[in-house]
């Protein structure tokens, strides 16, 4: 009789025939997981195991003395009755693409996939497609001479509006998208209305969240935590994939990024996005980074001012609508929740 049960980080014994399950399959356990789940057998031997990084499902390896007995579609029970606990409906699959057959008899749909590596897969079959359509509304349909910029903008600063206004003015229409995830110290909803009235000069840009889709802790959780660079290279790589499917509906023929001096993950990042695009029949362009005295603007500059009380050194790093934020009441939490944070530089 086999049991399945929630594995403790202290428990070595289980974590390191977890590891070497895993390893027989070619998977690199991710860091950051919140549940781990094993199977052992009447032995107290780990014969198979599965895990929740929010609401996805990954990391999957069983037995290959096991293997064709029916485990996974346990351990995937098991793993979503978990996550209905937690009041998460909308569950994602992330696992290797030929694994991918299996999830889908449980109902799950192929979001999008790299080729012999990962695919990535939800438990709705309209959920992907509703959200194409959605941002297709959004512009009133596909566009012409359409171009992408994607931000975080945690929060907006003038190299952002710098990045915005070079793509704006080489394109008939800017689709900007703003990171939706809330993983970062600047909420959404703020981070939304600082793009959008640092934006509002440009006549030609419309406004997109990201949702569960784009750069989220369901397809690119190390953008928001540290990782290994072979594990953050495969996120960046699914990410990617995601974005060729939208480039493909918005009619959106080139990205712009910025490039990335400081930040190794946004870094990889870029390079992994010049590298794949191309093949998606998106072009990528890199601009220089705008500077001030001589040094790249960035976000993780602002927060550490921030942070230090160095005030007058923000005026040559935000443009007025964010410094007008800053300045109010509206802005207090914010600030404080700055001012307490250890982790202002993202890695």
């Amino acid at each position: 009789m086999y049991t399945i049960s929630q594995v403790s980080p202290a428990d070595r014994r289980a974590q390191a025939q977890i590891d070497g399950l895993l390893e027989q399959e070619g998977i690199r356990r991710d860091a950051n997981l919140d549940y781990v789940c094993a199977m052992y057998d009447g032995d107290g031997c780990v014969i198979a195991t599965g895990s929740c990084f929010g609401n996805t499902l990954r990391c999957f390896a069983v037995s290959r003395e096991h293997q064709g007995e029916g485990l996974l579609n346990q351990l995937v029970a098991h793993l979503m009755q978990v996550q209905l606990q937690r009041g998460n409906l909308h569950l994602f699959v992330y696992t290797k693409t030929e694994s991918a057959r299996f999830f889908q008899d449980l109902g799950f749909h192929c979001i999008a996939q790299t080729p012999g590596r990962v695919s990535f897969l939800e438990n709705r079959r309209a959920g992907f497609p509703n959200f194409l359509q959605g941002l297709v509304r959004e512009c009133g349909g596909p566009t012409r001479s359409g171009a992408a910029v994607v931000m975080n903008a945690n929060p907006f600063t003038l190299g952002h509006q710098y990045l915005a206004e070079q793509a704006a003015a080489q394109c008939g229409v800017l689709h900007l998208f703003v990171v939706s995830e809330d993983a970062s110290l600047v909420p959404f909803a703020v981070r939304r209305e600082l793009v959008k009235a640092g934006t509002a000069h440009l006549d030609n840009v419309v406004l997109h969240e990201t949702g569960p889709y784009l750069i989220s802790s369901a397809t690119f959780p190390s953008y928001f935590l540290q990782d290994s660079a072979q594990v953050s290279r495969s996120h960046a790589e699914l990410d990617a994939a995601v974005f060729g499917s939208i480039a493909q509906a918005l009619g959106i023929t080139r990205r712009y990024l910025g490039d990335e001096p400081a930040s190794g993950v946004t870094a990889l990042y870029n390079q992994v996005l010049a590298e794949r695009l191309p093949a998606a029949g998106v072009e990528c362009a890199i601009l220089p980074r705008r500077q001030a005295g001589r040094r790249p603007i960035s976000a993780s500059t602002v927060r550490q001012c921030i942070h230090d009380g160095r005030w007058d050194a923000l005026e040559a790093l935000l443009p007025e609508t964010t410094l007008a934020y800053f300045r109010s009441a509206a802005a207090a939490d914010v600030i404080r929740r700055i001012q307490d944070s250890r982790r202002l530089i993202h890695h």
